[in-house]
């Protein structure tokens, strides 16, 4: 068996990493922006789905800030897009439950009979 003449390909070496530099992990409130971002997106026709939604969507906001602080050593932005995606989802729903709920009640109160129904032998 012969190999082929010349250089062999070489990869370019990375950059040393300081030795106090820390691995990098995925951010815990990713997880949790998902976890909220689903239960709020499975609940949001039942109008509790508003909740967890903003609280996802507060607490992405936070592990957006902690990544770029961290400077790159915090990883799970996949987990906080789709957790952000579900979470809107979810405030979504719960604002097309309200105006359903809105409409079929002003439509309720349209067929309802105006005033009073006296019985016939009242003044």
């Amino acid at each position: 068996m012969t190999t082929a003449s010349g250089p062999a390909p070489v990869a370019p070496p990375e950059p040393p990493r300081h030795p106090l530099d820390p691995d990098p992990a995925r951010a815990t409130k990713a997880r949790a922006v998902f976890a909220l971002g689903l239960i709020g997106a499975l609940t949001g026709l039942f109008v509790g789905g508003v909740v967890p939604a903003t609280v996802a969507l507060v607490l992405a906001r936070q592990a957006r800030r902690d990544a770029y602080t961290s400077g790159g050593f915090l990883t799970g932005s996949a987990w906080l897009r789709q957790g952000e995606r579900l979470a809107w989802t979810g405030l979504v729903l719960v604002a097309t439950a309200v105006v359903a709920a809105v409409v079929i009640g002003v439509v309720r109160l349209a067929e309802a009979p105006y005033g009073h129904d006296f019985a016939p032998n009242v003044d």
